[in-house]
């Protein structure tokens, strides 16, 4: 176990220096093995990867402005469609959560660090050599992949001499998450303050060891999904090449066996931060505490059991489509018990609107129509009928950005000043906020009618009954993204102009360990392990029920 004098990083003999921070700034960054650095060099990263990766969506938006080919060339609008996925899904949104982990988890149980710190720097550093690998693929011969992001064969073992670079950077991507889900777990099971017992961690750590197994269980089978291709394309394997007895379908079961439950590894820690939020500004107990564990808990397993939904038009037997079609309206059940205990933890609540609370508010209305939309998708026959069409774009957009990405920014606002020690401009994050809602409405709402009308998805032309309904979504994506540059604003304000400090506890109705340190959050916490009493647990009346 790490303790806070085993950082690997020598300590400074400052009398004035009571943080004990290492002196330099590679020494600090490069080096660093403390909990809070590590978790902002991830939340810094996955920034970045945001506003690439979101470039990248708007050369898309910009090509389906009106019909017609006018700024790109196909095989370049596929590479960015399948860039864009696997840089928001790999390097923006998990990478977020890491951060999150990293920065939250030992603050909330009481642990002085996370167990395994020096792991913990190797699984961060890995990413941006990974993200490089991915983007230089680029400006290689043949360009980029361009199979979009489930890379399915045929189509992906014709991406040019650039292919072994993105299955290496995948493989690179895949490494970096187990080592950071190894530490999650190991740090919650053994380095828990005494009193802190399962039953009263905060649902955000929580979701976190859940999501923690999930990443181990499903990583190695991407792994392996994309190490197969590897060697058909290169060694004259013939795992998915019919030509050769192999099945591209087996691709898809096995891809999907690993991309469903990677779905709810980015929304199961939003669950979590919305889990935190909510009781706060209700001002009172999160409702039904241990039914929200045991949802997710569910959730989780049935995460395993519905990849095939993702096929429905593959010509499966008429049985598996009907297992796989209730077991995916059965997950909806976890999810709404969630959503009632949300709406009934702010019923009768003393509610008030700040940024943290508006965030969380947007995503449990927006997340609730991502989920509706995804029951429609669940029923065969009509899947039929939605299958590959901006309809499916529309719902895994609705539960990806104002699920995953809003929940993020909820969470950003609701302890960035715990983390910086100061308050941020509260009328500029509510212009943040605002402006979100409306654009990503504006953005991916009319995907819904698109699909519904027969437009089929990653196609760089269309036909002109579809444009009026593209060019809103355009315009609504290319403001969304706009809009984000406030985000970094409040951001930079905070930590580099701000004069009003936060107090420990930041929040008046917030309860937990986190807000028991002072504000910023000292460089080391918990030397000693605190005392867990019951008012740092905001559910202690239930569990003693």
């Amino acid at each position: 176990m790490s303790s806070i004098a085993d950082t690997g990083i020598t300590h400074v003999h400052d009398d004035h220096d009571h943080d004990h921070k290492p002196r330099g700034f590679l020494n600090r960054w490069l080096f660093t093995t403390n909990h809070k650095d590590i978790g902002t060099l991830y939340l810094v990263f996955s920034l970045l990867m945001f506003f690439i990766g979101g470039s990248m969506a708007l050369v898309i938006r910009a090509e389906l402005f009106v019909p017609g080919l006018q700024l790109v060339h196909p095989e370049f609008f596929n590479q960015m469609t399948t860039m864009h996925a696997l840089i928001m899904v790999f390097g923006a949104v998990m990478p977020a959560w890491v951060g999150f982990a990293n920065w939250m988890i030992p603050l909330m149980i009481g642990a002085p660090d996370m167990a395994l710190p020096r792991m913990n720097n190797w699984s961060f550093w890995i990413l941006p050599f990974a993200f490089t690998m991915l983007l230089s693929t680029l400006f290689m011969d043949g360009g980029g992949p361009a199979a979009g992001w489930t890379l399915y064969p045929p189509l992906s073992l014709q991406t040019g001499n650039s292919f072994a670079f993105v299955v290496f950077a995948v493989h690179m991507m895949g490494i970096s998450s187990i080592m950071g889900s190894i530490n999650v777990i190991a740090t919650i099971i053994n380095m828990r303050a005494p009193g802190m017992t399962l039953l009263r961690m905060p649902l955000f750590v929580w979701t976190w060891l859940i999501t923690a197994y999930l990443l181990i269980a499903v990583m190695p089978v991407l792994a392996g999904a994309v190490t197969m291709l590897l060697t058909d394309h290169f060694f004259g394997t013939s795992f998915f090449n019919a030509a050769g007895g192999g099945d591209p379908v087996m691709f898809q079961h096995i891809f999907w066996f690993f991309g469903h439950p990677e779905v709810y590894i980015m929304i199961l820690p939003a669950f979590g931060v919305i889990s935190e939020i909510l009781p706060t500004f209700s001002r009172k107990p999160l409702f039904g505490y241990a039914a929200m564990v045991y949802a997710t808990a569910s959730i989780a397993f049935l995460s395993f059991i519905v990849w095939a939904h993702h096929m429905f038009t593959v010509g499966m037997p008429l049985e598996g489509e009907l297992f796989f079609m209730y077991a995916t309206m059965l997950i909806a059940v976890p999810t709404g018990v969630k959503v009632f205990n949300w709406v009934s933890t702010m019923w009768k609540g003393s509610m008030t609107f700040e940024t943290p609370m508006l965030f969380a508010i947007g995503f449990v209305v927006l997340f609730t129509i991502g989920g509706l939309s995804g029951l429609m998708l669940a029923i065969s026959a009509a899947d039929f009928q939605y299958h590959d069409t901006y309809f499916v774009v529309a719902h895994f957009h609705y539960v990806l950005v104002p699920g995953s990405v809003f929940a993020l920014m909820a969470g950003t606002y609701y302890w960035l000043p715990k983390w910086t020690g100061m308050m941020y401009s509260e009328r500029w994050g509510k212009l943040h906020f605002w402006l979100s809602t409306i654009f990503v409405n504006v953005l991916f709402f009319p995907q819904h009618y698109l699909g519904l009308a027969g437009m089929p998805r990653r196609i760089p032309d269309y036909s002109p009954q579809f444009a009026d309904f593209n060019k809103i979504s355009s315009i609504g994506g290319f403001a969304f993204g706009l809009t984000q540059l406030i985000f970094v604003g409040v951001i930079v304000h905070a930590v580099w102009v701000s004069k009003k400090k936060a107090r420990a506890r930041v929040w008046e109705g917030a309860i937990g360990l986190e807000w028991t340190v002072p504000s910023p959050a000292p460089y080391h916490t918990f030397e000693k392990a605190p005392d867990i009493d019951e008012s740092m647990v905001p559910h202690a009346d239930e569990i003693s029920h």
